[in-house]
């Protein structure tokens, strides 16, 4: 199998490192070589982070270059829009449309950009967006927006359910686990 490329992009805090961790489990369960990255950009709350999930027969490398995600998977719509260069010309986007204001628009330096969505379906882009906060919210926590995201990202992908429900079991916290397993259910029954 050709190598698949996933980007998980967001702004840090949102849980970008656990659907990542769930992904590349997922993935390696399936059999697949993968390759998760660091996490590039600023960690802490508020700063653009990027993760790398790469899978195939055999993955040499976890970096992506432009041009070259199958998938980006964004927890906020800003971020979908600045990673737009990296996405194949046939992939797929999966974005909650949640807006977090970054620092230019915090200080009245810069307003936050209107219609994202449609300004990256007019650059061909197929488009996938979703009011993951308010699903993840009704599952029982706000913090759950990854897992809303993992779900409906699943519809893309042609992986058993009982795969993806392991691999929720194995990265998530017990505690958290009813809450996570409903916020994947509503991801991808929306």
């Amino acid at each position: 199998m050709k190598t698949k490329n996933v980007m998980i992009v967001g702004v840090g805090g949102q849980g970008s490192l656990l659907a990542s961790k769930l992904l590349g489990h997922l993935l390696m369960g399936q059999g697949y070589d993968v390759k998760v990255s660091e996490v590039h950009g600023m960690s802490q709350r508020g700063g653009s982070v990027v993760t790398y999930v790469r899978y195939g027969d055999k993955v040499y490398s976890p970096v992506i270059d432009k041009g070259e995600a199958d998938y980006i998977v964004s927890f906020e719509l800003l971020e979908a829009a600045r990673w737009l260069g990296y996405l194949k010309p046939d992939g797929q986007i999966v974005t909650s449309t949640q807006q977090v204001d970054p620092m230019p628009v915090i200080t009245g330096a810069a307003e936050y950009p209107t219609d994202l969505v449609s300004k990256m379906q007019a650059t061909g882009a197929k488009v996938d967006a979703l009011d993951c906060l308010a699903l993840a919210e009704q599952a029982g926590s706000a913090k759950a927006v990854n897992l809303v995201l993992l779900g409906r990202l699943s519809h893309y992908f042609d992986l058993p359910e009982e795969a993806w429900q392991k691999s929720i079991e194995a990265c998530v916290p017990a505690k958290f686990l009813e809450l996570n397993k409903k916020a994947f259910e509503l991801g991808k029954n929306a």
